[in-house]
């Protein structure tokens, strides 16, 4: 059999199917009815890890400790260990806090939660799955296979395997919602938002989430605003401090389809390390380029159809040889 005749049949039927019509991408899909989340401040966060501490509590996880001395906990990046983490910018001699030029700024690392995931979008056995009227993308590693294709699918780099797990399984925040834990279907705010003392970290509803994005984004720098603490429907009125010069950005409002996990800051969002992500999501490129490979069999059709081709006709050629 010569590969190169197979490669050009199998190639060509596959070219055939795809040109056979227009291939546009689906819409990005919307929020779910219900849509929770949070949304992270940079600006009145202090880096005191008091939410990962008590994600770790949450989770049932021991801290992740370096060196000689001893904090809360002193992980640097995500991993089967830990659901979020705080990370931090620096700039020359890092004296002021959110400025860009000599200045630091803390970021928050956990799952987005995205309202269209790639993750999803890639996984081959259902193992990740969003809720339809919360939103919340959860792990089922009863159907999990290991193939690690979720943390290709994620722009964020959130899903982390536990490569010391003979059977395999993936680690994400879940939104403290998973089995076992279930704080939002209780009537309970996440772990991390109801520790943060600052309400660096706040959980609500998606829109009241947004709401309370671009009222903050609406202050004047130095303005004095009654910040919310935990829950965006209690505001705290004795937590009052002046606002900083926002930037004119909620991250995840829009971006790859958007996020149920928002974030603002006072200094650009490059600074702090998230990715370029345009508005359209990755999945809804991705699923209907394969979507229209795959429907109704059509590539291992083709396939199997070139397969077939090129062994008759070398079939025929060896019979002419032979007479």
């Amino acid at each position: 059999m010569k590969r190169r005749d197979f490669l050009k049949a199998s190639v060509g039927g596959a070219a055939a199917v795809l040109t056979g019509g227009r291939v546009e991408a689906r819409p990005n899909l919307e929020p779910a009815p219900n849509a929770v989340g949070m949304l992270y401040d940079a600006a009145l966060c202090v880096g005191c890890k008091a939410c990962v501490s008590k994600c770790k509590a949450v989770n049932g996880m021991a801290p992740v400790i370096e060196g000689d001395w001893y904090s809360w906990d002193s992980a640097r990046d995500l991993s089967k260990d830990t659901l979020n983490v705080i990370k931090v910018y620096r700039d020359g001699e890092a004296q002021v806090k959110d400025r860009v030029v000599n200045g630091f700024a803390f970021e928050k690392r956990s799952c987005m939660h995205c309202v269209d995931p790639g993750c999803i979008s890639v996984c081959p056995v259902t193992a990740l799955r969003k809720d339809p009227q919360t939103g919340i993308v959860s792990y089922h590693a009863d159907a999990c296979i290991g193939c690690r294709t979720c943390m290709t699918g994620c722009p964020y780099n959130v899903p982390q395997f536990d490569y010391n797990n003979p059977f395999g399984e993936i680690h994400k925040c879940q939104m403290c919602n998973q089995p076992g834990v279930e704080r939002i279907d209780k009537g309970q705010i996440t772990g991390c938002a109801e520790a943060c003392p600052t309400g660096a970290t706040l959980f609500g509803t998606r829109t009241a989430l947004l709401e309370e994005a671009r009222r903050r984004m609406s202050l004047k720098p130095g303005e004095s605003y009654s910040y919310p603490r935990g829950d965006v429907r209690h505001p705290d009125s004795r937590y009052a401090r002046e606002a900083p010069a926002y930037q004119q950005h909620i991250w995840g409002e829009k971006e790859a389809g958007g996020t149920n996990v928002l974030h603002i800051s006072a200094i650009p969002f490059d600074k702090l390390g998230m990715p370029p992500l345009g508005e359209r999501s990755h999945a809804s490129i991705s699923e209907t380029v394969q979507h229209t490979i795959y429907s109704y069999m059509a590539l291992p059709a083709v396939v199997l159809g070139g397969l077939t081709y090129v062994v008759r006709r070398n079939m025929n050629d060896d019979e002419g040889d032979e007479s």
